[in-house]
C-alpha cells in the first residue's frame, strides 16, 4: 500500500503575472473564446493555488482552502471520521486522506471521480434518507462535517440568501443529530448580514464559531467559511 506524502505546511506561493518578475499568461486562442469565457481562462491560466494543486496532484484548488481552514481551526487528525458535503471534485477528500483520517463519505449531486479510501455517493444531500445513509456508511458516529455545499445564484439578493441559509442550516442540522461530543462543522457562507443569523445559531450548539476567509479564497469572492468546533452534544 503506498504511503501517503507528509504533511506540509502552506508556503506562500509564487504570485501571478503582473509583479515586473513574471509576466502573465497570455491566450493563444482568445478569437475562439468568449469575453467572460476569456477572463474565466486568463484567471486560471495566472492564479498560482491552480499550479500548485496540479503540482500536488490536487483535482482543485479548493484543498488549499481546507489546509488553511484547518491550520487555523485545528480540525484534522489521523484517524477520524468525516463527512463532506458538496464533495465535488474530490479536492477536500484528498486532503482527508492525506491526513489520515480513516473514514471518508462524500456526497455530491455530481459524479466525483473515485479517491482511495473515501465512498463517495452520488445524491442530493438533502432529499430524505440520504443523511442517515451517509452516517451509516460512515460506521460510526463523525467527527467533523465539511460541507462546501453552495447553490446556483439567480442573481435576485433575498432569493439566493435563503437558498444558501438554507443549505447551511441542513448541514448544521445534520450535524447536530449525528457528531460526536466534541466534535466540529465547518460550512461555506458568503459574507453580508445573512451570516449573523447562522453564527447565532450555530453558537447555541457548539462552544466557539469562527469565520475564515482562506487566502486561496479568490479576493474577489465574497466567499467565508464557518468553523464551529466543539459541539455540545444533543
Amino acid at each position: 500500500m503506498d504511503k501517503p506524502p507528509p504533511r506540509k505546511r502552506m508556503v506562500r506561493l509564487p504570485s501571478g503575472g503582473g509583479d515586473g518578475r513574471t509576466p502573465a499568461a497570455r491566450l493563444k486562442t482568445a478569437k475562439l473564446r468568449t469575453p467572460s469565457s476569456q477572463a474565466w481562462l486568463k484567471r486560471q491560466l495566472n492564479d498560482p493555488y491552480v499550479a500548485e494543486a496540479k503540482a500536488r496532484g490536487y483535482r482543485s484548488r479548493a484543498a488549499f482552502k481546507l489546509i488553511e481552514i484547518d491550520e487555523k481551526a485545528h480540525l484534522l487528525r489521523r484517524g477520524m471520521r468525516v463527512i463532506d458535503l458538496g464533495c465535488a471534485p474530490g479536492g477536500w477528500l484528498q486532503v482527508l486522506r492525506e491526513r489520515g483520517a480513516a473514514a471518508v463519505v462524500g456526497v455530491d449531486l455530481l459524479p466525483v471521480d473515485p479517491v482511495a479510501g473515501a465512498i463517495i455517493v452520488q445524491a442530493d444531500f438533502t432529499a430524505d434518507g440520504i443523511g442517515e445513509r451517509l452516517a451509516a456508511l460512515l460506521g460510526g458516529a463523525p467527527d467533523l462535517i465539511l460541507s462546501d455545499m453552495a447553490p446556483n445564484t439567480t442573481g435576485h439578493r433575498e432569493t439566493d440568501h435563503l437558498r444558501i441559509t438554507g443549505l447551511i442550516e441542513a448541514g448544521a442540522d445534520f450535524a447536530e443529530k449525528t457528531l460526536r461530543p466534541g466534535g466540529a462543522f465547518v460550512a461555506k457562507a458568503f459574507q453580508g448580514g445573512e451570516t449573523a443569523e447562522v453564527i447565532a445559531m450555530l453558537k447555541r450548539v457548539f462552544t466557539d464559531v469562527r469565520t475564515i476567509k482562506p487566502k486561496a479564497s479568490r479576493t474577489e469572492s465574497s466567499e467565508v467559511f464557518l468553523a464551529a468546533t466543539g459541539f455540545k452534544g444533543r
